[in-house]
């Protein structure tokens, strides 16, 4: 994953950002609570990841906000005729074969980097029930980075960004953390407190 060289970008890259900002004004969604963080380099992480719209509506949020977010992508995607498309995009290829240590990858980037903000979405799949795979935290602590955590409401068309925060020791702690602050902006819902048990049984095993 070497640096690109400085270049103007494409005109397809242009024209499909200036699509997902219409499409972002013309749904309605509004950040209704926190802001983006004046740091240049930090995980944005949150949930529920339930829609192919999910990526539309955070590169909207994020560039209203005047930020240039990233997002991790296949390796492959990256060649050819749509590799310059895919960085302009906010694309960082990562090559997720066996042999390949994916955190070591994108943590290598963010050290390459002056400015990044990665958005991932921990719950991996739409089908997820609501339990967050680790890769994001083992990515900010292998990267000393700090996270931003992402409230979604997709009904409503709202979402809301917390304080950065340094990831600690536990995976657990952390992980119920970030089910506090995601079920203080919408106690009812099921996702978010399948988040919280599952933090809640991550800390028991760890004090077992």
């Amino acid at each position: 994953m070497s640096e690109r060289r400085e270049r103007n970008p494409t005109i397809l890259s242009r024209i499909v950002r200036r699509i997902i900002l219409g499409i972002y004004r013309v749904k309605g969604w509004r950040v209704v609570t926190g802001a983006l963080p004046d740091i240049d380099k930090y995980l944005i992480v949150g949930s529920p990841h339930s829609s192919n719209w999910d990526f539309v509506f955070f590169l909207g949020a994020t560039a209203k906000r005047g930020v240039k977010a990233g997002f991790m992508g296949k390796h492959t995607l990256f060649e050819g005729i749509m590799g310059n498309f895919m960085y302009d995009m906010g694309g960082v290829p990562v090559d997720r074969s066996k042999r390949a240590n994916y955190v070591e990858q994108v943590a290598a980037e963010f050290e390459r980097r002056d400015k990044l903000a990665l958005v991932m979405a921990p719950e991996g799949t739409r089908k997820s029930k609501g339990e967050w795979r680790s890769g994001f935290w083992h990515i900010a602590r292998a990267a000393k980075l700090p996270i931003v955590i992402t409230w979604v409401d997709p009904e409503a068309h709202r979402l809301g960004f917390s304080e950065p925060f340094m990831p600690g020791d536990s995976f657990g702690q952390d992980l119920a953390h970030i089910a506090t602050f995601l079920r203080k902006h919408r106690p009812d819902y099921e996702r978010y407190k399948v988040l919280e048990a599952q933090a809640q049984a991550l800390i028991a095993a760890e004090d077992a």
